[in-house]
């Protein structure tokens, strides 16, 4: 195959898209694009992918939907099809986040905890990707993981945990 199939989108669960959308424009700073009436979100995380010298390159960040776990759409079936359920005590999508050299990971997190988020992680370093994170599930049983990029020699501060 010549060419790869593309990512276009990936979209997290709710069963309010609305509410949804306004925790991830508050905590994230992301456009919410409301959509079918409240039913969808698009969440616009804003910018380009940067070049090698931080300069905005001309690809635009890929885009998060937020579906209504109650009839999602598309669906041939205008009742849509079960589960309608959120999966809150299992497993589910996690979504990494690069944090922006104007924004700060405490901050995110706080502000994800004051509108109802619980924190899995803090302070923690991944030496296979190396990358400094933090982690969040969403109200909606969604896991986010905050990323910091290391570095080319990345100094480990007191206190966290590595792997």
């Amino acid at each position: 195959m010549p060419n790869p199939n593309t990512l276009i989108f990936v979209d997290l669960m709710s069963d309010d898209p609305v509410a949804a959308g306004k925790f991830y424009a508050e905590v994230m700073g992301w456009e919410d694009d409301v959509r079918m009436d409240g039913q969808y979100c698009r969440m616009v995380p804003g910018g380009n992918f940067k070049n090698p010298d931080g300069s905005d390159s001309e690809i635009g960040n890929l885009h998060i939907g937020i579906g209504n776990v109650k009839n999602l759409r598309p669906n041939p079936d205008p009742a849509g099809v079960d589960p309608r359920a959120l999966s809150t005590e299992t497993r589910t999508s996690r979504l990494w986040v690069l944090v922006s050299e104007d924004d700060s990971v405490d901050r995110i997190m706080e502000a994800a905890e004051a509108r109802g988020a619980k924190t899995l992680w803090r302070n923690h370093y991944w030496k296979e990707f190396n990358g400094f994170n933090d982690s969040f599930q969403d109200p909606w049983g969604n896991q986010i993981i905050l990323w910091r990029k290391g570095g080319a020699d990345p100094v480990i501060p007191e206190g966290y945990t590595s792997e």
